[in-house]
C-alpha cells in the first residue's frame, strides 16, 4: 500500500488539490489569470440570470396593468434585457471556458512529458530502463499521457473549472440568506457539499481501488494487444491457441473487474442513501419554509422574492451533481503525474546511488582532474580487475576481471549464455559503471574522460539493435547524425554489407520509410535489418570512430554468408580497434585474438591456431559446432539427391 493511502481522507484531498495547484502554475500565470476570470465570469452569469428572471417575473404583473409606454414596462423590459444578456452569455463564454481549459492541460501536459522524456533520456547509463518497478511506472506515466483523458494537465484544468462551479454555489447561497435566511442558505450549501463529498470522495476511492489494480489492467492491456495486432497473429492461428487467449483473456479481465464491482458497491450504496436523506431533509426544509411565508399575508414575501429562493435553491441543489469537467480529471489524472514522478525520483536514486559508488570506488579519480582530453587509443584497452553485478542482484557477473583488448585487432569474445559477453561491453560503453575495478584506455580511466566524447570513439551494434521507423538512409546516418547529409558516405557503407540492390528496389529506394504502417514505407528481413545496422556501424566508423564492438552481428544470417561478410567486413575495418561476441566459430576463429569466458572470467586467450593446439575449452567447443555444421550439410546433401 502507498503511504498516501495511510492518511485520513481530508488529509489526502487537501494534499493532492495543493499538489494539482501546484502543477497548474506550470500553465504559466497570464494564461491562469485569464482562466480564473472566465471560470468567476461564468460562475457569476447563472446567478445574474436568476436574479434578473425572478425580478422579471415580479414585475410582470404591474407592466400588464400600466400598459405599453409605462415605466413599470420600461423597467420590465431593461432587467429582461438583463438576464437576456446573462442567458446569452453563458452560451457564448462556455466554449471560451472549455478551449482555454484545454490549452491549460495540452500546456501542462507537454511540460510533464518533456519532463518525463528529459529524465528518460538524460541519464547516462541505463540500469534504471532496465529495473521492472521503474519501467512500470514510465509505461503508467507514458500510457495516460499519450491517451490526453486523465491527465496532469486535465487534473489542472479541472481544479480551475471548479471556480466556476464553487463561484455559483456561493452566489445561490447568497441569494437565499439574502432574500429568505441565512440559517437557511447554510443548511442548503451543506447540503451541496455533503453531496460533492459523496461524489468526489467516492470517486476518489473508487480510483483508489482501480490505482491499486494498475499491474491487473497492464496485464489485460498485454493480452488485448496480444490478440489484436500482428506480431504474434501467425503464431496464434497456426498453433490454434485463439480459443486459449481468448478465455485467458476472459478470466484475467474478471479477475480485475470483480475488485472494481465490490469496491463500487460499497463505496457508492449506503453512503450515498444517507447523504441524499440528509440532502433532502434539509431542501423540504427550505421549501417547506419558503412555502410558508409565501402564504402568511403578515409575512409580505412577493413573488419576486419567492422566485428568486425557489431558483437558486433549485439551481444550488443542482451543484451537488457530478461534474464531468473536474471531477474524474482530478481524481485520477494527478495518477500519471505520481508516476512520473516516481519515474523521476527512481531514476534519480539510481543514478544518486551510482555516483556514490564512484566515488567510495575511486578516490584518487576524484581528486585528479575531473575530465580530460580523450586520446586516440594507441595500445590497449585494460578491464582491470573489474567487477561487475546489476543493481538490486547478488549474483557477479564479472570478480576481477583481467582482459587486454588490443588496440587495431580484432578481439572476439566467447562464453556460453551468461558468461558476460553482452555485459562486458555495457561496460565499455559506460551504460553501467563497474562495481570495483577500472577500466584503462591507454593507462587513463575512461571515467575521466567526458562521457559525450567517450561514445563518439564507439561504434556498438547490440544484439537487440534499434530498428527505426525512418528512411533507410537514416538509419544508416543515425551512427553519426552530425553527418545526416553524407549521402556519398551512406551509399559506401550501404555497398559495403550487400545491401545495396535490395534498397534500390524499394519503392523510393533508400529514402523508403521501413514501417509500412507509413504511407509508402517498407519493412526488411530480419537478415536485412542486420546488415542494416552494420552499416550504422561503418558510417560511424567513417566519422571518427575508432573502437567498433559488434554482439552477436550476423545472428540473423546463415553461416555461409556470415563467412562471406566477414571475410568482407575484415577488409573494411582494417585497422579499426575491433571487439566481437559470436557463438559461431567460423566467425570468431577470423579474430586476432580470442577470449573464452567463464564464470566472469577469461579461462583461455590466444589466437584460433593457439587455442585448437591447448586443445582446452574452445577448441572442445569448436569441435562440437564444425561437427554439428558438418553432419548438418551431409544429411541437407543427402535429402536434395
Amino acid at each position: 500500500m502507498r503511504p498516501a493511502l495511510r492518511q485520513s481522507a481530508p488529509v489526502r484531498l487537501t494534499a493532492a488539490r495543493l499538489e494539482i495547484a501546484r502543477l497548474t502554475r506550470r500553465a504559466g500565470l497570464p494564461l491562469i489569470a485569464l482562466v480564473v476570470a472566465v471560470n468567476l465570469v461564468i460562475g457569476m452569469l447563472p446567478v445574474v440570470f436568476v436574479v434578473a428572471s425572478s425580478v422579471v417575473l415580479g414585475r410582470v404583473p404591474a407592466a400588464v396593468r400600466d400598459g405599453l409606454g409605462s415605466a413599470a414596462w420600461g423597467a420590465l423590459v431593461g432587467v429582461f434585457v438583463v438576464a437576456a444578456v446573462a442567458f446569452v452569455g453563458q452560451q457564448v463564454i462556455a466554449p471560451v471556458q472549455e478551449w482555454l481549459g484545454e490549452l491549460v492541460a495540452r500546456r501542462i501536459d507537454g511540460r510533464v512529458s518533456d519532463e518525463l522524456m528529459a529524465t528518460a533520456t538524460g541519464t547516462t547509463g541505463i540500469g534504471a530502463l532496465e529495473d521492472p518497478r521503474v519501467l512500470e511506472d514510465l509505461r503508467t506515466a507514458a500510457r495516460e499521457l499519450e491517451a490526453w483523458v486523465q491527465s496532469p494537465g486535465q487534473a489542472c484544468a479541472g481544479l480551475l473549472a471548479l471556480i466556476a462551479r464553487y463561484t455559483q454555489l456561493a452566489g445561490y447561497a447568497a441569494v437565499v440568506g439574502a432574500a429568505l435566511s441565512w440559517l437557511a442558505a447554510a443548511g442548503l450549501a451543506v447540503a451541496v457539499l455533503l453531496l460533492r463529498y459523496g461524489q468526489r470522495g467516492g470517486l476518489r476511492k473508487y480510483a483508489e481501488v482501480r490505482f491499486s489494480l494498475d499491474a491487473d489492467e497492464l496485464k489485460n492491456d498485454y493480452l488485448r494487444d496480444l490478440a489484436t495486432e500482428a506480431a504474434a497473429a501467425k503464431e496464434i492461428r497456426v498453433f490454434g491457441l485463439i480459443g486459449f487467449f481468448r478465455g485467458l483473456w476472459r478470466r484475467c479481465y474478471l479477475d480485475w473487474l470483480k475488485p472494481v464491482w465490490a469496491a463500487r458497491r460499497r463505496i457508492y450504496l449506503w453512503p450515498f442513501v444517507w447523504i441524499a436523506t440528509w440532502g433532502l431533509a434539509v431542501t423540504s426544509v427550505v421549501f417547506a419554509v419558503t412555502g410558508a411565508t409565501a402564504a402568511d399575508p403578515a409575512a409580505s414575501l412577493t413573488l419576486t422574492t419567492f422566485a428568486l429562493v425557489m431558483q437558486a435553491a433549485i439551481g444550488a441543489l443542482r451543484l451537488g451533481e457530478y461534474y464531468p469537467e473536474s471531477d474524474l480529471p482530478t481524481a485520477v489524472g494527478m495518477h500519471a503525474y505520481e508516476a512520473v514522478r516516481r519515474f523521476c525520483d527512481g531514476l534519480e536514486a539510481q543514478a544518486g546511488s551510482v555516483r556514490d559508488d564512484a566515488a567510495h570506488r575511486d578516490a584518487s579519480a576524484r581528486r585528479g582532474p575531473a575530465e580530460v582530453e580523450v586520446p586516440e587509443p594507441s595500445t590497449v584497452i585494460h578491464f582491470d580487475r573489474v567487477s561487475f553485478r546489476y543493481p538490486g542482484e547478488e549474483r557477479m557477473i564479472f570478480e576481477d576481471l583481467d582482459l587486454r583488448i588490443r588496440v587495431g585487432q580484432c578481439t572476439a569474445l566467447v562464453g556460453v549464455n551468461g558468461a558476460g559477453k553482452t555485459t562486458l561491453v555495457k561496460l565499455l560503453a559506460r551504460l553501467y559503471e563497474p562495481t570495483s575495478g577500472v577500466i584503462r584506455l591507454d593507462g587513463v580511466d575512461i571515467r575521466s574522460v567526458p562521457l559525450d566524447v567517450w561514445r563518439s570513439k564507439l561504434a556498438v551494434i547490440f544484439q537487440e539493435f534499434a530498428r527505426y521507423e525512418v528512411s533507410a538512409a537514416d538509419n544508416v546516418a543515425y551512427g553519426c547524425v552530425e553527418h545526416l547529409d553524407d549521402r556519398a558516405g551512406i551509399r559506401v557503407a550501404i555497398e559495403a554489407v550487400g545491401l545495396h540492390g535490395a534498397l534500390e528496389a524499394l519503392p523510393r529506394g533508400v529514402d523508403t520509410p521501413l514501417a509500412r504502417h507509413i504511407e509508402g514505407g517498407a519493412d526488411l528481413s530480419g537478415g536485412q535489418w542486420q546488415r542494416i545496422a552494420l552499416a550504422r556501424a561503418l558510417f560511424a566508423l567513417r566519422h571518427g570512430s575508432s573502437i567498433l564492438v559488434l554482439d552477436e552481428p550476423t545472428a540473423s544470417l546463415d553461416v555461409r554468408a556470415e563467412a562471406t561478410f566477414f571475410h568482407e567486413f575484415a577488409d573494411l575495418t582494417r585497422g579499426a580497434t575491433t571487439l566481437l561476441i559470436s557463438h559461431r566459430f567460423s566467425t570468431v576463429r577470423q579474430a586476432d585474438h580470442i577470449v573464452v569466458l567463464v564464470d566472469g572470467r577469461v579461462a583461455e586467450q590466444g589466437t584460433h591456431a593457439d587455442l585448437l593446439a591447448s586443445n582446452g575449452r574452445y577448441a572442445r567447443l569448436f569441435r562440437l559446432q564444425a561437427d554439428r555444421f558438418t553432419r548438418d550439410q551431409d544429411e541437407t546433401a543427402g535429402m536434395l539427391t
